[in-house]
Formats: structure tokens, sequence, C-alpha cells
């Protein structure tokens, strides 16, 4: 079998054994300690403080006020153009209609995931409940999740939450429409690789492709079957996108093809996105991403100090915290346990009065909430993406 086949399936079993154990967890926050000692974790057991339990439980109750009696909640669809971000459908239109974006409401419902909570079990367990739903009443005939005009970003964090509670609790009804949103998935690969924001695009980018290879880690963990050539094909994608000279040798493109090409390879959120791609893939190359690891550890901190409250701080560290963590071992020193808590005490002292996090730039405060919530939440290991 060759290097790639063979480090693919060693990452996706070591990660399908961790989505097994995750079910067998309890469901409180409460005993995270004990949890992490059992797993043989305890170095992380430190990192959860009682000040961020308090922070994700004011943050998740902030969530469970704001989510809408469809079972949703709203954010401004749009996409981001330079540092802007062009609004399609607004969040109060959204309240209006009575309707939702789909791809916050996937996120906020990771966030009490994270916590434990499944659907009908713990104390936000019918949040949880109605999470699902919703999302399952916004799968189409095709297998797209959508609402309020959102698209494959959305899709693969709708995708992910599906699996994720699929791993944690045994129900038929998601699994089958699981499997219909993975189709969808691989359906939509394109000639290079990759994904891009509408179904079927002939163009590729990192950010949306990571999305959707995250989503299929998580979907083949549970053991739904997904084609090793996807997996080979959008792998080899990320490979291409790799600076291969200059200042910014090892970084990552956002995009090799068409339009935009070979621009904004320094940029934090798209190296975050990239080594997270890598990782969902089961890749673990030391050479291939340690120049990405690395200037994310530094970048961290001018991130931080730039744009607090814009998009690409909310969608970078989310994706930041999962290349750090299981990345570790990659980088010398102690880079994951330096980056969480440092940004562990930037979100708690961002936090506003009643719970919420803050998003200027992008889909709103809700959005913040939600990824605040799941970065915080990185040393439980609770949920299946999180688990070494």
């Amino acid at each position: 079998m060759p290097v790639l086949g063979r480090t693919l399936c060693r990452g996706l079993l070591v990660a399908a054994l961790a989505a097994s154990a995750c079910g067998q967890q309890g469901t409180a926050v409460r005993r995270v300690g004990d949890q992490l000692a059992r797993r043989g974790a305890p170095s992380l057991a430190d990192l959860w403080t009682p000040a961020t339990a308090r922070a994700v439980e004011r943050g998740l109750t902030f969530l469970a006020k704001t989510q809408s009696a469809e079972g949703c909640w709203t954010g401004d669809v749009g996409h981001k153009r330079g540092n802007n971000y062009m609004v399609f459908r607004s969040a109060e239109t959204q309240r209006t209609a009575r309707a939702g974006h789909i791809g916050v409401t996937a996120l906020a419902g990771m966030a009490f995931l994270s916590a434990g909570h499944l659907p009908d079990r713990g104390r936000h367990g019918k949040v949880v409940a109605a999470t699902l739903d919703y999302l399952l009443a916004h799968l189409g005939d095709s297998g797209l999740m959508t609402d309020s005009g959102t698209r494959m970003y959305s899709h693969a964090f709708a995708t992910l939450f599906l699996a994720e509670v699929c791993g944690m609790k045994h129900d038929r009804r998601v699994r089958t429409g699981l499997e219909r949103a993975v189709h969808l998935i691989v359906d939509c690969q394109n000639e290079h690789g990759g994904w891009r924001y509408n179904p079927f695009s002939r163009d590729a980018d990192l950010s949306v492709t990571v999305c959707q290879l995250q989503a299929l880690r998580a979907a083949r963990n549970i053991g739904l079957r997904v084609p090793p050539r996807t997996i080979e094909r959008a792998v080899a994608y990320v490979r291409a996108s790799q600076t291969r000279r200059g200042r910014a040798k090892g970084l990552f493109y956002y995009k090799i093809h068409g339009r935009g090409a070979y621009q904004k390879n320094t940029q934090f959120s798209i190296n975050a996105a990239a080594l997270t791609a890598l990782i969902s893939a089961g890749v673990y190359e030391q050479e291939l991403m340690s120049p990405a690891l690395g200037f994310l550890a530094e970048e961290a901190v001018a991130v931080q100090d730039y744009s607090p409250q814009h998009f690409f701080y909310w969608y970078g560290n989310y994706y930041a915290c999962q290349a750090l963590f299981h990345g570790d071992g990659l980088l010398p020193g102690t880079a994951f346990r330096d980056y969480y808590v440092r940004t562990r005490t930037h979100l708690v002292a961002q936090q506003r009065d009643d719970g919420r996090w803050e998003n200027d730039v992008g889909p709103g405060d809700t959005f913040a909430t939600a990824v605040a919530c799941v970065v915080l939440q990185v040393p439980t290991q609770l949920l299946p993406i999180f688990q070494r």
C-alpha cells in the first residue's frame, strides 16, 4: 500500500476508535477532569478552568435563549469580499420569514455537542433535538441542506453535525439523512479534487474544501462508505496548494485555479483550513505541515490584536485550534497549550454580559458565540473531531 494510503487509513482508524469511545462518555461537563484522566490525557485537564466552564455555560445559555421556535438560529447569509462581508439575505429577513441559517445553526448545535448535550439528553437536550429536526427538515431531494440561500459551506457544517450526532446516538433517521448529505459532497467534488461555494462548481478553494473533508472524515469514522479516491484527490489538491519557494514557502494558497489564483498564502485562516483539511484526511507529515503550523502559532497573536470581531478571526480560530491541537506533536515545545491559554484568556475577557461574543463583519454574534464555545471546549475532547 502507498505511504499516503497507509497514513490515511491509520489516521481514519485512530479517529474512528476515538469516535466510538466518545459515544460511551457521559454527558455532564462537570466531571470533565475525571473524564480526561480516564482517557489517558490528564495533561489537558488543567486547561479546563472554572472560569472557562462558566464562560461556555453562559454562551450556551445565550444560544438556548435565542434559538427560534423552528429550531434554528439566524445569521447574515453572504460571502467574504476582501476584508468585507457581502450580505445576500440578512438575519432580520430570516426572522421575519421564520427561516434560518443552516451553517450558523449547525455550528450552534456543535457547541452543545461539545459540552456533551445530545438530542433529548442533558440540560440542553431539547435545544439539540430541535436543531437536529430543523436540519433534517431542510434536507432536499438532492441531498443538499439549505435555507435562506446558504450553500456548500453551510451544507458541510450541517453534515458534520449529523455525523457527530450519529456517532454519539443511534438514530436511523439521522443516519439516512447523513448518507444523502455525504453522497452530495462526494458527487460535487470537481476535476481539481476540491469544492467551491455552489454544488457542482468547476472551481475550488481551500476554505470550502476543508469543510467538506471534515464532514467526510466524520461520516467515515462512524462507518459510512466514503470512496478512498475522493479523499486521495482532495489531499492531492491541498498538497498542490502549498507554496514551493520564496518567503512564504510551506504556506498554502487560497486557490490555485481560476480567477484570484495564487493569492492569500500568508492568511491565517487559509493556512488553518489547509492543515485541518490534511488532518481530516489522516495526513500527519512533519515536512509538509510544520511550516504552516509554526506560522499559525505565531500569527495567532497578530490576528487577535488585528480583528477580534471579524469573520477571519472566528473562522480562522475555529480551524487553528484543531490544527494546533492535532498537530501539536509536529512542533517543538508547547505550541497548542500556549495558543489555547492565550486564546482562552482573550475569549473570556471579550464575552459580553449576556453571554454572547461579537462578530461585526460576518454572519453575526450567534456565529461568533458558537465558535467561541467550540474553541474553548477543545480540552474536554467530548466532540469526536477533538479527540486524538
